[in-house]
């Protein structure tokens, strides 16, 4: 439809939606007129309290001032993910942001080390990561150098809904239009099927030339109205509920996320600085709603703040998430479980590739195929990492874990883990957020061991192999004498 864009209507606010308003009105500032549609009478989930690294990306975009940032959403630094029971009861490892080890020779870390391993090395790939040893130490802080050896990559955890609030507050000043209102009709060119306006339930009309679905899961323009199907995943992830319930802090905060694995689900804690998230994930296939909440709230480490709240979910997406004029973003366009901290960066995503592709001139196909296409990519791939965590496991307390282990899992999938058992080397997918340390540490974590290494690493001397590994070790240790504690941090850092 070449028509040229001059209005933006974003259908629903929340983060999904104040994400879109900010990022958009700050690219394209006077030249684009941007209204939001809302209802307070519609309630968000606001459970994504957890997010990755390139969040940083887009709160630097916008200009938000980090301190600033960590005061008016109540939010903790995050290293990593420490996932408890996975691979068996009682034993845990960690999916970090960093990279275990340092650059050696022609070929990754890993291989260096499962050679250290052959010839005695004692240390774990994790004793090599800097993010690691803060999370066990429980500190933070930042480290000003350029010797990549230091790099501690982070993000947050933070009250999603607060973050929403926050970006409204900064949209408005920008120039964003907030209209409060009930969405009762969606109406449509009878030619092109095209949408027009969203007919609000006092009888307002908000035209627009492109509109943005931030409606959750309920998809009300590219779902209901414009009938895009729905790809449904639960023969990979047969989870479809959660119980999300916010509990008093602790006295310590911790710099990472817990991911606790249960007979049929998993259990997620997260600290922030003025209470803790907590929640379990599951499938009503094997575990029913109450047994689901007697295992919540039997395993909390503080006092919950109120009663549980219900979330029930389809995982999958929608196959076009650019559809016509309409473009899902956040749980319109899809949901996976959060067990990876992808769904605000799946927002964060998806505007960005709409700002990349954006339709000045008016839409076009292609412009329309290459999103949906890269979209697509970026799912799959998000959707094939949280399955390796349930796939290769080696509980037999339960038909929920044991079905998980022999169940049909993505062609893509198996080819990864074939390749990493025979050979410990990863291939990347381009549009797959996870790089070679996330699947690495997963991999390993789950009881993966590769059958053989890189031909490389057989190239040093024993001696200095292991002479090598133990100055990478030490230099990773280095800086932990000089860093603060978690909470120190957070306290010296946002009070300035």
């Amino acid at each position: 439809m070449q028509t040229a864009v001059q209005k933006l209507v974003i259908a629903g606010g929340g983060t999904a939606g104040w994400m879109a308003a900010a990022l958009l009105k700050k690219v394209f500032a006077d030249t684009l007129v941007i209204e939001l549609v809302e209802s307070e009478d519609i309630g968000i989930i606001g459970v994504g309290e957890a997010t990755i690294p390139p969040i940083q990306i887009f709160n630097q975009y916008l200009g938000l001032d980090e301190k600033e940032f960590l005061r008016e959403t109540k939010a903790t630094i995050k290293l990593a993910i420490k996932f408890e029971n996975w691979r068996v009861q009682g034993e845990s490892y960690y999916h970090t942001f960093g990279a275990p080890g340092a650059t050696m020779g022609v070929t990754n870390f890993q291989h260096y080390w499962l050679r250290g391993k052959e010839l005695g090395l004692a240390e774990s790939l994790w004793d090599f990561d800097l993010n690691y040893l803060c999370c066990e130490q429980g500190k933070f802080n930042k480290i000003k150098t350029p010797n990549p050896v230091y790099d501690m990559p982070y993000a947050y955890h933070f009250d999603s809904a607060l973050y929403g609030k926050y970006l409204r507050k900064l949209a408005e000043q920008a120039g964003v239009v907030r209209t409060e209102g009930l969405i009762e009709h969606v109406r449509q060119n009878p030619e092109t099927g095209f949408v027009q306006a969203l007919q609000l339930k006092d009888g307002r009309e908000i035209a627009g030339d492109l509109f943005i679905d931030c409606t959750g899961l309920r998809g009300l323009l590219i779902r209901k109205t414009l009938g895009v199907p729905y790809e449904h995943w639960d023969h990979y992830l047969p989870a479809n509920s959660a119980l999300a319930v916010p509990t008093e802090r602790f006295e310590q905060t911790l710099p990472y996320t817990r991911s606790i694995a249960h007979s049929a689900g998993w259990q997620w804690r997260i600290p922030l600085t003025h209470r803790n998230g907590n929640g379990i994930v599951y499938s009503s296939n094997y575990l029913s709603d109450d047994q689901a909440y007697q295992t919540l709230m039997n395993n909390l480490d503080s006092k919950a703040l109120a009663e549980p709240k219900k979330i029930s979910f389809e995982t999958g997406r929608t196959t076009e998430q650019w559809h016509k004029n309409v473009v899902a973003v956040g749980l319109a366009s899809g949901f996976l479980e959060p067990l990876e901290s992808t769904s605000i960066h799946l927002i964060q995503s998806a505007i960005v590739r709409l700002m990349k592709m954006f339709p000045n001139r008016g839409i076009s196909e292609a412009q329309v195929k290459a999103y949906n296409a890269e979209s697509k990519d970026e799912f799959e791939t998000i959707r094939d990492f949280i399955i390796l965590h349930y796939h290769v496991n080696q509980r037999d307390d339960s038909d929920f874990w044991r079905d998980m282990r022999q169940m049909a899992i993505p062609h893509r999938l198996e080819q990864k883990l074939a390749l990493f058992k025979e050979t410990a080397a990863i291939f990347n997918d381009a549009n797959d957020i996870f790089r070679d340390s996330s699947w690495l540490q997963v991999m390993l974590g789950q009881g993966i061991v590769p059958t053989d290494y890189h031909a490389a690493a057989r190239s040093y001397p024993k001696e200095l192999l292991l002479d090598m590994m133990q100055n990478i070790r030490k230099a990773k240790q280095q800086p932990l004498q000089k860093l603060t504690g978690h909470d120190e941090f957070l306290d010296l850092y946002t009070r300035a």
